[in-house]
């Protein structure tokens, strides 16, 4: 009697994987993480806003800081309670920020 066998995995069961090529197939990356920004119709402006006023973090900080200040001078006593709830979150929000970099040594 013949036994029937059905072939369903290849012959070959080896793959090379090299992360420094997997990972770049018609990709921009050095390593291993690849962090994408999004897409910009202009992304030499991006790169160089970057390079030159600063990252978006510090950019994002130095706004917080703005508001800070304003919400300082502006009288909030008729603000809705989710407007006080955003402003308050924002306030909380730059403070740990604060906090972090203070323990980091920075100011």
């Amino acid at each position: 009697m013949k036994s029937f066998t059905l072939g369903l995995a290849p012959q070959k069961l080896w793959q090379a994987i090299n992360p420094w090529t997997y990972v770049q197939q018609g990709v921009q990356q050095v390593g291993l993480i690849n962090i994408s920004l999004g897409s910009t119709p202009s992304p030499e402006t991006e790169q160089d806003v970057l390079d030159e006023v600063g990252s978006y973090g510090r950019q994002i900080g130095r706004i917080s800081e703005a508001l800070e200040v304003l919400i300082r001078h502006v009288p909030l006593e008729k603000l809705s309670e989710d407007e006080t709830h955003a402003l308050n979150a924002l306030k909380a929000q730059v403070s740990s920020v604060r906090r972090i970099k203070q323990r980091h040594g920075r100011r």
